[in-house]
């Protein structure tokens, strides 16, 4: 039977693993290997993929996939029959040999070899997604990179400095990785920086101590590769909760690696590790020796062969790289090694002839299994024969709290109204708990402006301090705790585990849309910020599916968005605005669907790469977590506000603010005469709508309109025309007025086209624009709030500038227009070429205009 007939709660005994190429070996580096028990957990909501337990962890897979694995079934109860090939002891420790001039003898000398005269030390810090890795950084480095709970939170390389016990230690978190294998950008970017001539001194390998078996695959690699090794064995404290026994004297022995048990979430046992660094650095530890994996006797000749012959014909190859890896990876059709081979070696042909000839013979000998095959079965053989002797698994078979919390979080039923539950109380939070400290702030900023206004002297710098930097930045500052509280509830997705299951339960849906599973990570970290995740789309392994997520990621409402999303719903539609924000970033989901289905049926035909994606345990998220995360994206934002937002601020407030009116001009003082007499004339035709508010409509409607005021409302109404006309001449209004006609069937007047074009650099200009735009008409609505500027604004004709409906056309267009400029950039470099850039801008701005257009017009019809 094949595993996909496996049905929830039966377990299996894998047989073979069938496939080619890629899916082939991702299978089998994720543990698919003969003889290996797989359990069926459950189904995703929509019956695929199906979420499996391998290894002692969790995995999920598609049902086409899974027919491709032949497995054998398991009576309940039933103890499996051992079909993995591990190594007895003896044989483990008399294979272990020292290959390389930079590993030192068994000795307990204490004089330093390694690091011999240096007193800085660069360290990796490599493992497994899920590990505590980055967590471990933090901690060591007092660095504030985020830690989730999901593969790809590293999207890049970071580094901290520290010091310990008389040395720097340069620690550089590399992304987190199942193997050294290159799916996908990021793994390769790990391999080429442990492989080359910058490569690190030691190689500090974080593994889950629950979940040895999968780990130790990674750390077997590095090993490969012939660098020192440290390692932390991290979440020790769940290991003991579960009461297993490990012996990590012994297994420490047998892979030549100095061991540490640590908690990483807690600090313990992180400096005893940097001591055993050092010790390992300068040659004091005895622990810390080569290994060689005995490929058996069919491949392991043949790689002594390859080795030889690449010693011998590749002269040039760097002396940091061992031929023995080489070999290995040529014997597995590694493509960048043959590549780097062929543009490197003179005698590339011969050493490509000699790997064929090697091939052939393992085809010869081994009855149809690969030698991609063998290599990894023999891995994990070397660490089950490792693990027989030092570990020894709890007896008791329970059902795991992930599990059962997954029983209601992906069920079939309730799975997908949880996620659409949690998607609205993160919108509706964001709204009302933001609203209190937002209108605190806001009144902060009204009295700085106070301030200003009453002990400044009157100028140009006073109006570019009140108009310019605080209408600008200060409109935009208010949004920052809506920020933090959606960045809280982000980390806490990421955090807990649960934003894996949400690619888990949505799969299917991606699948049909033409995306991979993986892709829903990082479209749901673009409702943060679009650029860290279209850098996320890297752990993505299909190159196709890769740049459609890229591409239909501005879609996501980003946090810069939010800004204009609360401002415009608070102003319009003040009871329902949670509703709003939720409708507004639903559509933007239903556009990105669409439009992945549109690019993938025309420009990125083909299949898909097998969804094969861990469900790590969940975890309960750590304050410290959660508010670094916060912090540092609060940081984030403020630093927009102190560098873009500010000098974009004065800039537009420059443009709007020359040239200045020539009261003297007969011709501008005839443009402020109509204007204000357009003014009156709506306020007049209030007047007659609110008879209340006068003592007799009949004899205000006989009197001219100068008679209908006070002196002082005639004085405020030629201010605020002066103000419209000055607008309408300046720099920023020739602009907008030139643009008008192009977003007019839109609803939008040249204040807001104006706005827009300043959103190119960041969204949240979007606001700080308005605020400049409709500051200092020297009017009553002057002193109110953005927001109830914005529902009174008139035009010259006296006509509402702002409507719901204008409200809902713009909101929609801000969501799918031009992402910003920091957006474009990351999808030209990620891309690898500057015509999907291109493509972005024009597909969206179009897209938008469309859609506005439809929204607008559709809505005068009704």
């Amino acid at each position: 039977m094949n595993l996909s007939e496996l049905k929830t709660g039966q377990r299996a005994v894998i047989l073979s693993v069938g496939g080619s190429g890629m899916f082939r070996k991702r299978i089998l580096e994720m543990g698919f290997v003969r003889g290996k028990v797989v359990t069926a957990v459950l189904s995703a909501p929509l019956k695929d993929p199906v979420y499996y337990r391998l290894l002692n962890y969790n995995v999920s897979l598609r049902q086409e996939d899974a027919r491709r694995i032949e497995v054998e079934l398991l009576a309940p109860g039933a103890q499996p029959v051992d079909l993995c090939d591990s190594l007895p002891i003896d044989d483990l420790l008399r294979i272990r040999q020292a290959e390389s001039s930079r590993y030192h003898s068994s000795s307990s000398s204490s004089s330093p070899l390694v690091g011999i005269g240096k007193k800085h030390i660069r360290v990796a810090l490599l493992g497994n997604p899920n590990c505590g890795k980055t967590s471990l950084f933090n901690r060591a480095s007092g660095a504030h990179e985020h830690v989730g709970n999901y593969s790809g939170v590293t999207v890049e390389a970071h580094t901290g400095y520290f010091n310990h016990n008389g040395y720097k230690i340069e620690i550089v978190d590399l992304p987190g990785t199942y193997s050294l294998s290159p799916y996908s950008p990021e793994e390769l970017y790990i391999r080429e920086y442990l492989t080359g001539s910058n490569r690190p001194d030691i190689v500090l390998n974080v593994v889950d101590s629950t979940n040895l078996e999968r780990n130790l695959y990674l750390t077997l690699q590095i090993k490969e590769i012939g660098l020192p090794v440290v390692m932390a064995l991290n979440m020790y404290d769940e290991l003991e909760k579960r009461q297993d026994k490990l012996d990590d004297r012994k297994l420490s022995v047998l892979l030549g690696i100095p061991m540490v048990p640590t908690v990483c979430r807690s600090g313990k046992g992180i400096p005893y590790l940097f001591d055993k660094i050092i010790d390992t650095f300068c040659g004091r530890d005895p622990i810390e020796q080569p290994i060689t994996i005995n490929y058996g006797n069919i491949v392991e000749p043949q790689i002594e062969s390859l080795s030889h012959k690449l010693a011998e014909h590749f002269p040039d190859m760097p002396v940091e790289v061992l031929p023995r890896y080489v070999a290995v990876r040529l014997l597995e059709k590694d493509s960048h090694t043959e590549a780097y081979i062929r543009k490197h070696s003179p005698k590339a042909e011969f050493i490509f002839s000699a790997r064929n000839y090697a091939l052939s013979q393992i085809d010869n000998l081994s009855h149809g299994e690969t030698a991609e095959t063998l290599i990894t079965d023999s891995r994990y053989g070397f660490i089950t024969g490792a693990l027989k002797e030092t570990y020894q698994p709890s007896r008791k078979i329970l059902k795991t709290l992930s599990e059962k919390v997954d029983h209601w979080m992906t069920h079939r039923f309730w799975g997908f109204p949880i996620f659409l539950l949690i998607m609205f109380i993160m919108f509706e939070a964001t709204f009302v708990l933001g609203k209190y400290p937002m209108d605190w702030i806001e009144m902060g900023v009204r009295s700085l402006a106070d301030l200003i206004g009453a002990y400044m002297a009157e100028g140009s710098l006073k109006d570019m301090l009140l108009d310019g930097v605080i209408g600008g930045v200060g409109g935009v500052i208010v949004f920052l705790p809506n920020i933090l509280i959606l960045y809280f509830f982000i980390s806490l997705m990421e955090d807990s585990g649960y934003m894996s299951r949400a690619a888990f339960i949505m799969d299917k849906l991606m699948h049909k849309m033409g995306l991979h599973g993986k892709s829903f990570i990082p479209l749901v970290m673009g409702f943060g910020c679009n650029v860290p995740a279209i850098m996320a789309t890297r752990t993505i392994e299909s190159p196709k599916s890769r740049m459609i997520t890229m591409l239909v990621l501005p879609l996501m409402s980003c946090s810069a968005r939010l800004p204009v999303y609360l401002l415009i719903a608070g102003a319009f539609f003040p009871h329902s605005a949670g509703a709003v924000l939720f409708v507004i970033y639903l559509l933007g989901i239903i556009l990105a669907v669409l439009s992945a289905r549109l690019f993938k049926k025309t420009l990125f035909g083909g299949e898909d790469m097998p969804f094969v994606m861990e469900l790590p345990p969940y975890r309960i998220p750590t304050w410290r977590s959660v508010l670094i995360h916060m912090w540092d994206r609060g940081k984030q934002y403020l630093r927009k506000m102190g560098g873009i937002i500010l000098v974009a601020s004065i800039v537009i407030w420059f443009l709007g603010y020359f040239p200045r009116n020539n009261y003297d001009d007969p011709t501008i003082q005839k443009e402020i005469a109509e204007v204000a007499t357009s003014l009156k004339k709506e306020a007049a035709k209030d007047m007659h709508n609110h008879p209340e508010a006068v003592e007799s409509t009949v004899v205000r409607d006989s009197l001219p309109l100068e008679k209908i005021f006070t002196a002082q409302e005639n004085r405020a109404f030629e201010e605020r025309a002066g103000h419209i006309v000055q607008q309408e001449n300046s720099f920023i209004g020739r602009i907008g007025q030139f643009i008008e006609p192009t977003i007019k069937p839109l609803g939008f007047d040249w204040k807001i086209g104006v706005a827009l074009l300043s959103g190119a650099a960041s969204k949240e200009i979007v606001v700080s624009t308005l605020g400049i735009i409709y500051t200092g008409d020297g009017s009553q609505a002057a002193e109110a709030s953005l927001t109830e500027k914005l529902r009174t604004e008139t035009n010259s004709l006296g006509e509402p500038s702002f409507t719901p409906l204008v409200a809902w056309s713009l909101m929609v267009f801000v969501l799918i227009y031009f992402p910003c400029i920091a957006v474009i950039a990351a999808i030209g470099k990620e891309s690898g070429s500057w015509k999907w850039a291109l493509f972005t801008i024009v597909y969206s701005c179009t897209l938008a205009w469309i859609m506005a257009f439809v929204v607008y017009q559709i809505g005068t019809l009704l």
